[in-house]
């Protein structure tokens, strides 16, 4: 499973076209959400959307940008006019928020809702190993502090779906006994449409509840699991998953998402400094921060040149892509000491390393004349299904191309191969 955060506009749009048929037709949420993109002409918003010039409204980034009001980044309140001037003033702009600097290209503008505090609560649906869990409190908003801390909470086990009963009772015993049928439902169907559409985080903070008794979400953060597309997607409509804030896909890495987003498995790839000597093709996320870390450790966390993932047992095809893309760049930029490439993890529960080797062993054959001029050696130690197959392999793989391997099982201590890997420098 890839969790993908999206926009909150996207996100926002789904509500409004999906969630009363989780709802038995009630919560009803009208669809004013405008997007503001780099080409987006201000000038014509208001033809295409007559409110615009008609209500107050709200004005935010759309990047993924946590803490918006507590960074300034949020208008209220304000007319067209004052929203128009804030857009251009900042759109273009690079900020930095919590040590990362990117630049401010997307926007969400929506109606301004009238209401008073303590009609804000917070509500969070997130994925956990037992299943879901369903995070309640009261007051909600800019000011809720530490949720972890203070929430109620409900686990949904696989399969589950909780009915508004069991939430009133294990959620809303602090709120007024005249709201809690209408927030209780209204969780109930929030529910469904989470499962429903495969999400792994919904957080709304705050939702807020008017006089006539109609639920309003503010301020929206989610993620879907991207590979569900094939059973959700139709309902997701056009979504696109935009990168964290301030940062920007490189061609490989992007090609890596792409290719994550087409299986169950999980292949990540960030690029952290393509001229570094010690390259990384580990198998599981745990691993792969074991290993950064040792490296790291070691004072060489300068020369370390990726990170990333290969895990959930990803077909030789995929394997194959996924090791030719970090072999290709790794060989593009010659360093008269040498490089080395760790293929690490742990052991395996169910992931065949024959099979995930080959893919490996076949981009190996593809860039061994490379691999040999640019001094690469490599060092593997992997255990697992196979695992002793897989290794023999490999080191007969380095017998037949000249490109020196050394390959080790579990009886080898996992990171073992990572002050191999710098003393070959």
């Amino acid at each position: 499973m890839a969790q993908k955060a999206i926009r909150e506009a996207d996100a926002k749009r789904m509500l409004a076209r999906l969630l009363t048929e989780y709802t038995k037709g009630a919560y009803a949420l009208e669809d004013r959400f405008v997007s503001v993109d780099p080409e987006t002409d201000l000038n014509q918003l208001p033809q295409k959307h007559e409110w615009l010039l008609q209500e107050k409204l709200v004005a935010k980034p759309d990047q993924l940008i946590k803490r918006r009001g507590k960074n300034n980044l949020l208008l209220l309140n304000a007319a067209w006019a004052d929203v128009k001037e804030w857009v251009e003033g900042k759109r273009g702009k690079p900020i930095t928020i919590n040590n990362v600097t990117g630049v401010l290209e997307h926007f969400i503008i929506e109606p301004y809702i009238h209401h008073a505090e303590k009609d804000e609560y917070y509500l969070a649906i997130i994925s956990v190993r037992a299943g879901d869990e369903i995070l309640f409190y009261h007051p909600g908003g800019i000011n809720v502090g530490d949720i972890d801390a203070k929430a109620s909470r409900l686990i949904v086990p696989v399969g589950e779906f909780p009915n508004a009963k069991s939430i009133e009772r294990a959620l809303l015993n602090n709120i007024p006994q005249n709201q809690r049928p209408l927030i209780s439902s209204y969780i109930e169907g929030m529910f469904k449409f989470y499962a429903d559409l495969n999400y792994t985080y919904l957080e709304i903070n705050p939702f807020v509840v008017l006089e006539n008794e109609k639920i309003i979400p503010l301020d929206l953060a989610a993620k879907l699991d991207d590979t569900a597309g094939f059973v959700s997607g139709r309902k997701w409509g056009e979504i696109i998953f935009p990168p964290p804030f301030g940062r920007v896909l490189s061609k490989e890495e992007a090609f890596v998402e792409e290719l994550d987003s087409k299986t169950g498995a999980s292949l990540k790839l960030t690029i952290l400094n393509p001229e570094g000597r010690i390259w990384l093709m580990i198998a599981g996320g745990g691993a792969s921060v074991i290993y950064a870390d040792t490296i790291t450790d070691l004072g060489y966390m300068q020369e370390l040149a990726n990170y990333g993932e290969y895990s959930g047992d990803p077909n030789e095809n995929f394997t194959y892509l996924y090791a030719k893309t970090i072999i290709d760049l790794m060989t593009r930029k010659k360093h008269e000491q040498g490089k080395a490439l760790l293929i690490g993890g742990g052991i395996s529960n169910f992931t065949d390393v024959v099979s995930t080797f080959s893919g490996i062993i076949r981009a190996i054959k593809e860039y061994q004349e490379k691999l040999r001029d640019h001094s690469v050696k490599i060092f593997v130690r992997r255990g697992g299904l196979n695992y002793k197959e897989g290794l023999k392999l490999l080191e007969k793989l380095g017998a037949e191309t000249g490109v020196p391997i050394k390959a080790f099982g579990p009886e080898t201590h996992m990171t073992k191969i990572v002050p191999m890997a710098i003393n070959s420098l």
